[in-house]
């Protein structure tokens, strides 16, 4: 950092570390600390919540960095440390991480894709003292999942799921579903229960990122989501008691938002590869956003003074309908990166909700995807997938 940036920052610390005194003690303090440890990943998902831009992300934290935004966040009451990407897998340090956020008492979640981990991995990781793997796959069929995946990472996938279990580690298995596999929940799930699960995640596509670029031909039909919620219902009841399965309907298709990130700055605080801090993964494409990095300012500095961070806290941001809406404190006026992405204006409701005078262009969204999902497979627009030299029509689905 140079002498001109180095007195920058001086002066937005002074900024920040003024306003923190008399608000630390009304807000609500970090339980939840998301480590986005590398963007660097081996697969190439089409609905990756990674920056498109994710390559001119530089400069990782390097280990003792991470290990210093463990330290704050821990002291200042988080409990809960996702260890995520990009693939986290990639880092050569991640046992070295694993070990000192265990020893500070968090509770520590890898979320990974397997690939980059074997059974002896797994092991060290349990001697750590690792608590919990969360393994993703991106199909129930082998050609579907490589596809999708952009790599023969099927079978891999299936040994590393038997190797958590081996390890005395909970079976939690996350799949990510659209148009492309939702009409697989059952052979889903059947997969799961062979393959002794405990917990099982069916993870609707949300649309930020590359989800975004590819929403018409990730959009599920209304038919499908009909018949993927009966199917998840039923293996729900059939499997009580032995498996728990999570299935959340996609937001476009309700009447109200989700209550994005149980509020913006209220539980979750993601930091990038680089150090940036955010209130949520996608917050960056946000206009007006400062964009504090660990690098500059402590995470208390960040999560109690910055504007970021206090940006849509509370209220008082609201406008109409959400500041009269007897739900807001539900929803608190569901996702503003969706409000900005789909009205160009954050301070919106999100138009998922069946109030806002945006709520068409959920509707005309549902409908350029089945409109899509119609045409002819040569004039299909192709999928287009993390590394761009994948790209491919949906035909070959």
């Amino acid at each position: 950092m140079t002498g001109s940036e180095n007195k920058t920052a001086d002066r937005a610390v002074g900024s920040i570390g003024s306003s923190i005194g008399h608000v630390r003690d009304q807000i609500r303090q970090p339980l939840w600390l998301l480590a986005e440890l590398t963007y660097s990943c081996p697969l190439q998902c089409p609905y990756c919540s990674n920056p498109m831009d994710f390559a001119n992300v530089k400069n990782e934290l390097s280990t003792e960095e991470w290990i210093e935004v463990f330290k704050q966040a821990r002291a200042m009451g988080a409990t809960q440390l996702g260890l995520s990407g990009g693939e986290p897998l990639t880092r050569p340090d991640l046992v070295e991480l694993i070990t000192a956020a265990r020893g500070m008492g968090f509770y520590t979640n890898l979320i990974t894709s397997g690939v980059g981990m074997d059974a002896a991995k797994v092991a060290e990781f349990k001697a750590a003292g690792l608590d919990h793997i969360q393994v993703s796959f991106q199909a129930s069929s082998e050609d579907l999942n490589n596809l999708i995946a952009g790599t023969d990472a099927f079978k891999h996938k299936i040994e590393m799921a038997k190797a958590v279990k081996a390890n005395d580690y909970p079976m939690v298995l996350c799949f990510v579903t659209h148009r492309q596999n939702i009409d697989q929940v059952d052979e889903i799930l059947d997969l799961c229960i062979e393959l002794e699960a405990d917990y099982v995640e069916l993870a609707t596509t949300q649309y930020y990122g590359w989800a975004m670029h590819n929403r018409d031909q990730l959009m599920p039909m209304k038919d499908q989501l009909v018949r993927a919620e009966a199917t998840a219902h039923r293996y729900q009841e059939e499997q009580k008691g032995k498996m728990k399965i999570y299935y959340v309907v996609p937001d476009y298709y309700e009447e109200r938002p989700k209550a994005c990130m149980n509020g913006w700055g209220n539980v979750f605080l993601t930091i990038t590869p680089d150090g940036t801090a955010l209130p949520c993964h996608a917050a960056r494409q946000l206009p007006g956003m400062t964009l504090p990095n660990v690098k500059d300012f402590t995470i208390d500095e960040i999560w109690n003074g910055s504007s970021d961070f206090n940006k849509f806290r509370g209220y008082d941001w609201m406008t109409e309908p959400c500041r009269s809406c007897d739900e807001k404190e539900k929803d608190f006026g569901g996702c503003r990166c969706q409000a900005f992405m789909l009205t160009g204006d954050a301070t919106n409701a999100d138009p998922v909700c069946s109030k806002s005078p945006h709520h068409h262009l959920i509707e005309e969204a549902v409908e350029a995807g089945r409109l899509e999902s119609l045409k002819p497979v040569t004039d299909q627009k192709p999928l287009v997938f993390r590394n761009p030299k994948n790209s491919k029509k949906i035909s070959a689905f």
